[in-house]
């Protein structure tokens, strides 16, 4: 290809998908993928460090949205080298990848023999640009020559595009090569929106095109060779990318400085341990500095922006752990809350988001997820989730900032959501481009009758009942310590009443369970599915009801031995393969052991939480995922995997700290100044849990829990400041309302 020549974008190939915003599985990728992420930037690459080498629709360098780079691919003598490691650092700062020469054949025989030349490849992210050494070695008696070429390419796809979708039309591209050492990958895009992908090589390399760099390389036995390669994501052109080595000293520097998480937990289990260690780093990772604070960026490599439902469910789970989160959740999603209404975006006024993109299709409304609403249940969260910090930290100075959000969110709850005025809140996607159904479950075929018809017209979900309540009985302690009584009072009649209605109409006798859902002519969904678990968790439900509901997901029509299903096994719709009608997911399990403890079922919490545990064992780095398949546990097998789940993903990540606040029943009262844990249990692979700088306003506290049997005892190991620590018997329930 020439060095300067515009060409045009092909759109990808037709697509028979009736679904939208599916996500194709369209093969199974021939080496494992590792993923990097820095602020809005990350790279999905194979084991190799490679991108593009092997099928794999995820790989490429992304940014905002749009894939930077689609094929960056090592060959040394025009073949691929052989891998010998591939290891990332357990805080995923860095991938680092030893790699060696095959045997090279010319003529017939062998002219460089295999195992001689080490390649050790190391790959970061920082800012805006992925780095990349080159490290060659000749580890032979005798000198090496070889070729080393870089191969690449970028097609500038929106994110919708790689995840399957057909565009008519696209931009156009410019690439061109500057100077010995850079080429400039370029595209304007329908939305006038330009993009660059700067490549600067370092030593410049001997041949250089808009698509490949080569290396004539001689190595004398024993010496070693660098090179460095920086790809940059709309780098201003005055100001490039600093140097390999001082950008990887001020990336640790930065990830040293915010990794310092308030609290810690360490158990008598390596291997709990190990998983605790990846979520943290996992976590780390998602975290995404924002002019409103940090954000849990829901997952990689297809939901790396701002999702509200997820961060606010995230930062619940790690509300205990690190309340901070939860301040940039509400702060973000305040800033971003919907003032007005725009029907292609599923915006009302109050509501809140449900996701934010800024890709090319986005700004051209081609998708609407520029700022898109289509959630029910972000808004009741959001709620939920001020009252929960405001218990948690104290500090109603943010909540009194967010009153007018948290006002507003209210009054959606009761006015647009609950249009026909039954009292329950419902939805139905304003425009045919939004998403069909628009709770967690948000699949096509989620939300279904028992005989596989799918639900039609307002569906109002039973879960998210369960949110509103929630929201209404914590905000109205937010409102009362605000000198807001009438409203205090006013909002603890309406969750009492709410919590009536919903027993009415949504309890099913026969299933011993409630209903997944009411549709348009307020006829139940007579399903079992994990959404009453997640009732439990809202503490709506009535504690023999609550009991029959934990009985039943705990049996193996529900529980696969690794988890809760979705939707239990032997119903029309289930599938353990599904997105969401059979297959487990961990964040759903974590909410259902978190409802569980409060309704003081902790042999079923035990029994959860030692499920997940097995299952993250068998996981790839000890990384629960997404989801998994929801097949039946089989002795000496591991969990079957869930082929395009998102790794890491959010929820998924902090649900071994769900498991371990349900387990000890963890409760902060910051105004008595009391941690309390109420009816702790471990279960049988935790002989010891150590918790440390545990944060109650200003004091602070080390404990640590072992347990004897089916009891527990507790240690206080440090305790700074005005706190005591103590445990409670006794589930604390009240009567619904």
């Amino acid at each position: 290809m020439p060095a300067d020549q515009t060409l045009p974008i092909k759109a990808p190939p037709d697509m028979a998908i009736e679904t939208p915003f599916y996500i194709p599985a369209t093969g199974t990728p021939t080496r494992p993928r590792r993923t990097l992420k820095y602020g809005d930037t990350f790279v999905v690459v194979d084991t190799h460090g490679d991108i593009g080498a092997s099928a794999g629709d995820a790989d490429g360098l992304f940014h905002n949205d749009t894939r930077f780079l689609s094929q960056l691919e090592l060959l040394v003598n025009g073949l691929q080298p052989l891998l010998l490691g591939s290891n990332l650092r357990d805080d995923n700062a860095m991938l680092s990848v030893d790699l060696t020469n095959p045997d090279f054949y010319v003529g017939g025989k062998i002219a460089l023999q295999k195992d001689l030349l080490h390649v050790s490849r190391t790959i970061f992210l920082w800012r805006r640009t992925a780095y990349q050494r080159l490290a060659l070695a000749n580890h032979g008696d005798r000198a090496i020559s070889l070729a080393l070429s870089l191969h690449f390419q970028s097609d500038f796809a929106d994110l919708f595009e790689v995840r399957g979708l057909r565009r008519t039309r696209r931009g156009s591209a410019l690439h061109r090569v500057v100077g010995g050492d850079r080429v400039l990958l370029s595209y304007r895009g329908l939305d006038d929106e330009s993009r660059v992908a700067t490549l600067t090589f370092d030593p410049p390399p001997d041949e250089l095109t808009t698509d490949k760099a080569i290396y004539h390389l001689s190595l004398p036995p024993g010496k070693a060779r660098p090179i460095f390669l920086g790809v940059s994501c709309n780098e201003p052109a005055d100001r490039p990318a600093p140097p390999f080595l001082k950008g990887l000293i001020a990336a640790r520097r930065e990830l040293r400085d915010a990794t310092r998480v308030p609290a810690t937990i360490e158990t008598s289990n390596e291997l709990f341990n190990e998983i605790l260690r990846r979520s943290v780093a996992d976590l780390q990772m998602l975290m995404t500095d924002t002019p409103q604070g940090r954000y849990p960026y829901a997952g990689t490599p297809w939901y790396s922006t701002t999702f509200g439902r997820d961060g606010l469910v995230t930062a619940l789970q790690m509300l205990w752990l690190d309340p901070s989160v939860a301040q940039g959740v509400l702060r973000r999603l305040a800033a971003h809350q919907a003032t007005g209404t725009d029907p292609l975006a599923d915006a009302e006024p109050g509501k809140i988001l449900h996701e934010m993109r800024d890709g090319e299709m986005a700004n051209l409304r081609e998708v609407p997820f520029r700022l898109y609403y289509g959630s029910v249940d972000a808004t009741p969260l959001f709620v939920l989730l001020a009252g929960l910090y405001g218990e948690r930290t104290g500090d109603d100075e943010t909540i009194a900032q967010l009153w007018p959000n948290i006002e507003a969110a209210l009054a959606w709850i009761d006015g647009p959501a609950d249009a026909d005025g039954d009292g329950f809140i419902e939805y139905r996607r304003a425009s045919e481009l939004g998403l069909a159904n628009q709770g967690w479950k948000d699949s096509y075929d989620a939300v279904f009758h028992a005989d596989g018809r799918l639900a039609e017209g307002r569906i109002a979900l039973a879960e998210v009942q369960g949110y509103v309540f929630a929201a209404k009985k914590t905000i109205a302690c937010a409102a009362r310590r605000l000198g807001k009584e009438g409203l205090a009072r006013r909002l603890e009649a309406e969750a009492g009443l709410l919590a009536e209605r919903f027993e009415a109409a949504f309890w099913c006798p026969e299933l011993h369970t409630y209903a997944l859902a009411l549709d348009g002519d307020k006829q139940p969904c007579r399903v079992r599915t994990s959404n009453a678990g997640q009732l439990l968790f809202s503490r709506m439900v009535r504690p023999e009801r609550a009991a029959a509901v934990a009985a039943g997901l705990l049996q193996p029509s529900f529980f696969s031995g690794w988890g809760i299903r979705t939707v239990a096994r032997g119903e029309v719709r289930y599938n353990p393969m599904s997105y969401h009608d059979g297959s487990v997911w961990p964040h759903d399990n974590a909410l259902i052991a978190l409802g569980l403890a409060r309704y003081d079922h902790k042999e079923a919490v035990a029994q959860l939480f030692t499920g997940l545990f097995d299952a993250a064992t068998y996981m790839d780095l000890r990384r629960l995922p997404e989801l998994f398949c929801g097949f039946q546990r089989q002795r000496n097998s591991g969990p079957t995997l869930y082929p395009v789940a998102c790794l890491p993903q959010a929820w998924a990540s902090a649900t071994p700290f769900s498991l371990v606040e349900a387990a000890l029943g963890l409760e902060f009262d910051p105004r008595q100044g009391e941690i309390r844990l109420r009816q702790p249990r471990l279960p049988a692979f935790l002989d010891e849990v150590t918790l440390r700088n545990l944060q109650l306003g200003r004091a602070r506290a080390d404990i640590k829990v072992r347990r004897h049997r089916d009891d527990v005892s507790l240690e206080i190991l440090r305790a700074e400041g005005a706190v005591q620590v103590s445990i409670i018997e006794g589930t604390g329930l009240s009567n619904p309302g």
